[in-house]
C-alpha cells in the first residue's frame, strides 16, 4: 500500500490553490491603472525596445521569440495577445499595433488569424503617448523571470487607456469587464475632474464608444450608475440599411460582446423553427467590413422585421460592466470620477518622476559647467598642471588642487580634448550657464506647484485629445426610439404651405392661396409672431420646451387655417406638462442641417437636426438639449450661417456656423462660443441679417473662444 499524507482541505486550499488564485489575478486576468494586463505590457515594452515606434514592420515571428524574453509562457499565447492588439482585428479603438497580413477579426468566432511567420507589425504612431519619457525613469522597472534584464512594473500612459479601450478578464472569485469610451470625451473629462472633482460626467461623456459601432441605447440612469460604482449594463443593438433595390437588410455594424456567426446560426434557427416566416436567405457578404444580409419575401416591412430579431436575436446585445481594476495590487471596483482619479494621481507622479530626472540632470551639467567657468580664469594654467604632472592619476587630485573644484569637475575638465582648451570653446560652454540657472528654478517650481503639474497634463490630454481623436463610432439613439408605436402609415396629400408659430404657442398653416386672400394676423394679447416657415404639408413639426423635451406631430394633423384666426394651441394639442412652454419650432422634410442652441454661459451646441429623426413616429423625445446652462435660444442653421452673438456686457460676436463643432448627442453642453468675464452671459443669438451692421467684418472673429467687440458708432443709430 502506497503512503500517503492526510492533509486538512483548508490547508491544501491555502498551500496550492492560493497561489494560482493570487497569480490568476495580479499577473494575468485584471488590468492595472495603465490598462494593460502584464501579458500586453511585456509585448509592448519589446517591441518598443526593438525600435519598432519608429521603423518599419518586421515579422511577427521575431516580436513573438524577443517576448519570451519578459513572458515565460508559450509563443501561441504571446501571438495571440498581439493578435487582439492590432489594428486588423479590430477589437480596440485606439489599435497599438500596426499590422500587415490576416490577423482574423474580433466580430467573427471563425476567421482565423495566420501564423506568426505570415505576418508583420509595428507599433503605431499612438505608442509614443504609452511610453512618453519612460526612459526618465518615470515608473519602476523590476528584474524579469531570470533576472537577465528588467521590464516596467507598469507604462507611463499619458492618456486614460484604462477607459478608452475595452479590456475584459475572468480570474479566480472575481472579473473584469471595461468598456471603451471615445478618446476626445474622456480627455475631456478627465480635464473637467481636475479643474472640479464634483463635475458631473454626464455632461462630457456622453456614453461608451465601441470599436465595432453599433447603436446604444441611452439611458440615463443606468449610466450614472455605472459612472459613480463601476457596475450595470448597457444595450446596444446592430446598425442596418435597407436595400430596396434587392429587398434585402444589410447589417454591418454589430454589438461588441456578440459575432456575425452566432447571429446567422441564431437567425437560421428561428426561421427553420417557423418563428421568422418574413425571411427568405440570411448570408455571410463580409469582406474587408462585416456585411450580414437577410433577404425578404415580397410585401415584409424590414423596419418592423428588424423590431423582431432585435428582441429574438443578438443583433441587440447587452454588455456587463464590471470597472475591476488593481490599484498598488490590490482588485477595486470602482467608477467613471473614481478611476480617473487614481489615473490622475498615477499620471501626477509620473510627471514629477520625470521633471525630477530632468532637475537632477541639469544640476549635474550645471556643476561641471561652474567648474569649468573655474578654469577660464587662467587656462594656461590648467595645461601647465596637466603637462606637468608625471603621473596619470594625479591630473585629477592636481586639477582639484590648483582650482578648487571637485573631483567630479576634475574629471570633466581632465576629459577635454586638447584642441578644445581654448578661451572660445570654454566661453561657449559657460554661457549655457544662466539659461541652466533659469531651467533648474522653472523645474524646482514645477514640482513645488501642483497646479503646474495639473496644467502640464491638461495640455497633454488636450494634445492628444487633438492628435488621436476619432468621431464616435457607436451612434446614440433614444429608448423611446425603440418603443413601438400605435400610429399608421396613411397618405398624406403633400402641397406646399406657409408655417407661423407665436410666442405663446399658437400654429397656423396656411396655404398659398389662403395667405394672398388674407388680411392682418391676429394674436392673443401681448402674443406677437415668433417663427414663420415655408414648408410641406407632409413636414414633421419639432415643438422645443423649457422642459428639455421636444415635441414631434405632423404638420398634417393641422387643418388648413387663415392667419386672421388664433391658430391651434400648441401646449393643448401636444399634451404639454404643467408649466411648460415652447422656446423653438421648426418643420422638418429630410432633417438636413444642424440644430444651434446657445446657451447662457456662452456655448453652443451644434447637434444634426436627424438627431431627432425617428424611425417610428414618437410624439415625445426627452432630454433634447443640455440643462447644464440657461438656455438663450435656438434655431436651424445650414452650413456656412453667420451668427451674431451679444453679451450681457454690450460686446457683440459674429462667428459662422463652421466654425462650431458638431456633437453627437442631443443633450451636449456644447463648446464655448463666447468668453465671458465673471456674473457676464450670453444674451442673444440670431442669425446675421443683411443690414445689420455696416461692417459685420468688423465683430467676426475666424477663431472660437472670443469675446466679441463693442458696438461700433456707426451702428448705434441702428435697431
Amino acid at each position: 500500500m502506497e503512503n500517503y499524507k492526510q492533509q486538512p482541505i483548508t490547508e491544501t486550499l491555502e498551500e496550492n490553490y492560493m497561489p494560482y488564485i493570487m497569480s490568476v489575478i495580479m499577473s494575468r486576468a485584471i488590468p492595472e491603472i495603465d490598462g494593460f494586463k502584464p501579458s500586453h505590457r511585456k509585448l509592448l515594452y519589446t517591441m518598443y525596445k526593438k525600435g519598432l515606434l519608429n521603423s518599419g514592420r518586421t515579422k511577427s515571428a521575431n516580436i513573438v521569440g524577443e517576448t519570451m524574453k519578459l513572458n515565460p509562457h508559450g509563443d501561441a499565447a504571446i501571438y495571440e495577445t498581439m493578435v487582439r492588439l492590432t489594428r486588423a482585428h479590430e477589437a480596440l479603438l485606439h489599435p497599438f499595433v500596426d499590422s500587415k497580413g490576416n490577423f482574423g477579426r474580433h466580430y467573427s468566432r471563425d476567421m482565423a488569424y495566420a501564423a506568426a511567420r505570415y505576418t508583420e507589425a509595428k507599433l503605431e504612431p499612438i505608442c509614443a503617448e504609452v511610453f512618453r519619457d519612460i526612459d526618465k525613469d518615470v515608473v519602476d522597472f523590476v528584474p524579469n523571470y531570470d533576472g537577465e534584464t528588467t521590464e516596467p512594473t507598469l507604462l507611463p500612459v499619458s492618456f486614460p487607456n484604462i477607459l478608452v479601450n475595452p479590456n475584459q478578464g475572468i480570474a479566480v472569485g472575481m472579473a473584469s469587464s471595461i468598456c471603451s469610451f471615445n478618446l476626445s470625451e474622456i480627455c475631456e473629462t478627465a480635464i473637467a475632474l481636475m479643474k472640479d472633482p464634483q463635475h458631473d460626467l454626464m455632461l462630457t461623456l456622453t456614453g461608451p464608444d465601441f470599436p465595432t459601432g453599433g447603436q446604444l441605447i441611452y439611458d440615463a440612469d443606468a449610466l450614472r450608475k455605472i459612472y459613480s460604482t463601476g457596475v450595470g449594463s448597457i444595450k446596444v443593438r446592430a446598425s442596418y440599411r435597407y436595400d430596396k433595390k434587392n429587398n434585402s437588410i444589410e447589417v454591418y455594424e454589430i454589438p461588441y460582446s456578440t459575432t456575425l456567426e452566432a447571429i446567422i446560426e441564431k437567425i437560421v434557427d428561428l426561421v427553420k423553427a417557423g418563428k421568422l416566416r418574413e425571411i427568405s436567405d440570411v448570408r455571410d457578404l463580409s469582406d474587408k467590413d462585416l456585411r450580414i444580409s437577410v433577404e425578404l419575401k415580397r410585401g415584409t416591412d424590414p423596419d418592423k422585421l428588424m423590431r423582431k430579431l432585435f428582441k429574438l436575436t443578438t443583433l441587440e446585445d447587452s454588455f456587463s460592466c464590471n470597472f475591476n481594476v488593481l490599484i498598488a495590487g490590490t482588485p477595486r471596483v470602482m467608477g467613471v470620477a473614481e478611476l480617473l482619479g487614481e489615473w490622475i494621481a498615477f499620471r501626477s507622479e509620473c510627471i514629477k518622476r520625470g521633471v525630477f530626472y530632468d532637475l537632477n540632470r541639469k544640476k549635474e551639467r550645471l556643476h561641471l559647467l561652474e567648474g569649468l567657468r573655474k578654469i577660464l580664469v587662467d587656462i594656461d594654467k590648467a595645461v601647465r598642471i596637466v603637462r606637468q604632472t608625471e603621473e596619470d592619476s594625479e591630473v585629477v587630485p592636481n586639477l582639484m588642487i590648483g582650482f578648487g573644484i571637485d573631483k567630479v569637475q576634475a574629471e570633466f575638465v581632465a576629459d577635454i580634448k586638447l584642441r578644445n582648451f581654448n578661451k572660445e570653446y570654454i566661453l561657449n560652454k559657460t554661457d549655457e550657464i544662466d539659461k541652466l540657472r533659469r531651467d533648474i528654478e522653472d523645474l524646482q517650481d514645477v514640482l513645488d506647484r501642483p497646479a503646474r503639474i495639473k496644467k502640464i497634463m491638461t495640455d497633454q490630454l488636450r494634445e492628444i485629445a487633438k492628435k488621436y481623436g476619432k468621431p464616435r463610432r457607436t451612434r446614440i439613439i433614444y429608448a423611446d426610439e425603440t418603443e413601438a408605436d400605435d400610429d399608421t402609415d396613411e397618405q398624406t396629400p403633400d402641397y406646399p404651405v406657409t408655417i407661423f408659430v407665436t410666442k405663446e404657442g399658437y400654429f397656423k398653416k396656411v396655404t398659398a392661396q389662403s395667405l394672398r386672400m388674407s388680411g392682418a394676423h391676429k394674436f392673443k394679447e401681448g402674443d406677437e409672431l415668433a417663427w414663420t416657415y415655408e414648408s410641406k404639408n407632409s413636414a414633421e413639426l419639432l415643438v422645443f420646451t423649457d422642459k428639455q423635451q421636444v415635441y414631434k406631430t405632423k404638420v398634417s394633423s393641422f387643418e388648413d387655417t387663415k392667419i386672421s384666426l388664433l391658430g391651434d394651441y400648441l401646449p393643448q394639442v401636444l399634451g404639454f406638462e404643467a408649466d411648460e412652454n415652447v422656446v423653438y419650432a421648426v418643420p422638418a422634410t429630410d432633417y438636413s442641417g444642424h440644430l444651434l442652441i446657445f446657451f447662457k454661459n456662452g456655448k453652443c451646441a451644434k447637434v444634426p437636426l436627424d438627431s431627432y429623426a425617428t424611425k417610428l413616429n414618437r410624439r415625445k423625445l426627452i432630454n433634447a438639449y443640455s440643462a447644464a446652462s440657461g438656455l438663450v435660444g435656438m434655431f436651424v442653421a445650414e452650413a456656412g450661417t453667420d451668427v451674431v452673438l451679444t453679451s450681457s456686457n454690450g460686446r457683440i460676436l459674429v462667428i459662422n456656423s463652421d466654425l462650431i463643432p458638431a456633437k453627437t448627442s442631443r443633450n451636449a453642453g456644447g463648446v464655448t462660443i463666447m468668453a465671458l468675464k465673471s456674473k457676464n452671459t450670453l444674451e442673444r443669438a440670431c442669425r446675421l441679417a443683411q443690414d445689420m451692421f455696416v461692417r459685420p467684418d468688423a465683430y467676426r472673429v475666424r477663431s472660437i473662444p472670443a469675446s466679441g467687440s463693442f458696438l461700433k458708432a456707426e451702428d448705434k443709430t441702428k435697431q
